[in-house]
């Protein structure tokens, strides 16, 4: 007979970690369990960011991504004080380098407004006392943006996940889901043997894989997730004080990436990136990177192709300046000139898990699908690891009220 949990969480990312443990803190009495295939947690999106605690600038008021944003950053920095993370609040500059970029710029000032985030315009001769080595004609800096390293973070609520009684089982990959009335048998593979376990309710935070768990148990959904690239360089090691905060470029509103940025890195270093390439391998992260099981099931899906019709002209200008240097150079030249060719070394890439509808929507904010005894994220864009607190949170309530049960929110600003 299979062991019975009350709650699996399939995917170690901070999205899934967070969520186990706050589901722990909720009912203490409740046997929660987390799988995760590789061998170690966080080693996918949550290990290949920018560790970047963002305050919310970009999002429409309203939207998960803003209410859930302006929540994770107060709940990520409290969680780095008590446990001591290490974390830094350097603030954010974005730098407008011609007249288009500071009419976009203005439109920025005025959603942090709306969005309530304390932020500071600055002209040209204001932004080079702060920034000598960046050139531009204004900016606005974001005083409550800050830098952590995320797979840290999720290794601590790992631990307090496991001290309140949580079980992770690592290097265990889900092959088969199937739902009864009763619960949701769940097929594993660990090594070269196969075993089953029983789920009373599964939640599956899979970022790369989302799709492929709700086909699993025959959930009807209109996405797939396409793999983005993000390519990144590091700085040598004499440029770690070229900049005071991170840079970022005012981005275009009609493209869904926010362009090639400087980011000071909690361990000192600084990097350049990233940009957004199609990705032809869901876990690829090196260099060249093919999987024909991937690329098959991408080329069959309809949305692709309208999307990448959407964005052509981006998609072959990123696409370009992967494979050509200069041209990635360039991007960071317009506000840091002094950076050369020769200093961009090597950093590992990251991979975007983004969801794309079958009419070639981009999904910009969360998105969930469930059964009667499962829920399912679907779409966890960035900020996720900003807000992978209050998501846990949120995910929590969603199947406390599909189960029916009467139980308060975890306090995670107390449990931090």
């Amino acid at each position: 007979m299979s062991k019975v949990y009350d709650y699996v969480i399939v995917g170690g990312g901070i999205v899934g970690v967070s969520t186990a443990w706050q589901l722990k803190q909720r009912f203490p009495e409740k046997s929660v369990l987390v799988i995760e295939k590789e061998g170690g947690l966080s080693t996918h999106q949550t290990g290949h960011n920018s560790g970047v605690i963002h305050a919310g600038v970009y999002y429409a008021p309203g939207s998960l991504k803003a209410k859930f944003c302006k929540a994770g950053l107060e709940a990520t920095v409290a969680f780095c004080k008590k446990h001591d993370i290490a974390m830094e609040n350097c603030g954010k500059l974005l730098v407008a380098t011609n007249a288009v970029e500071l009419e976009r710029m203005e439109a920025l000032y005025q959603r942090c407004h709306e969005n309530g985030i304390e932020v500071e315009r600055l002209d040209q001769y204001e932004l080079k006392a702060k920034e000598p080595n960046i050139v531009g004609l204004g900016a606005l800096l974001v005083h409550t943006t800050s830098i952590v390293n995320y797979r840290r973070v999720t290794e601590k609520m790992a631990e307090e996940f496991t001290a309140l009684g949580g079980e992770v089982l690592m290097n265990t990959c889900v092959t088969a889901l199937n739902e009864s009335a009763d619960a949701v048998s769940v097929t594993c593979r660990a090594d070269s043997s196969e075993f089953t376990l029983s789920a009373k309710f599964l939640i599956t935070c899979s970022g790369l894989m989302a799709d492929r768990t709700t086909k699993m148990l025959g959930i009807k959904t209109d996405f797939q997730i396409i793999p983005y690239r993000g390519e990144y360089y590091r700085l040598p090691e004499k440029y770690n004080d070229i900049v005071n905060h991170l840079i970022y470029p005012i981005p275009d509103p009609d493209l869904p990436f926010l362009g090639v940025h400087l980011t000071r890195m909690i361990d000192g270093s600084v990097t350049v990136g990233p940009n957004a390439v199609q990705g032809w391998k869901r876990e690829g992260y090196g260099r060249i990177n093919f999987s024909m099981k991937d690329t098959a099931e991408m080329l069959r899906f309809g949305g692709f192709w309208k999307v990448t019709r959407q964005h052509l002209k981006s998609g072959l200008r990123e696409t370009l300046n992967s494979w050509w240097k200069p041209g990635y150079l360039k991007l960071v030249n317009k506000y840091c000139p002094q950076i050369k060719l020769e200093d961009l070394q090597p950093y590992p890439a990251g991979i975007r898990a983004q969801a794309v509808l079958k009419d070639g929507t981009l999904v910009h904010d969360f998105l969930f699908a469930d059964s009667p005894r499962s829920l399912h994220v679907c779409n966890a864009p960035s900020p996720a690891a900003t807000s992978a607190m209050p998501i846990g949170d949120y995910i929590c309530q969603k199947v406390v009220e599909k189960q029916g049960l009467d139980t308060p929110s975890a306090d995670t600003s107390q449990a931090a």
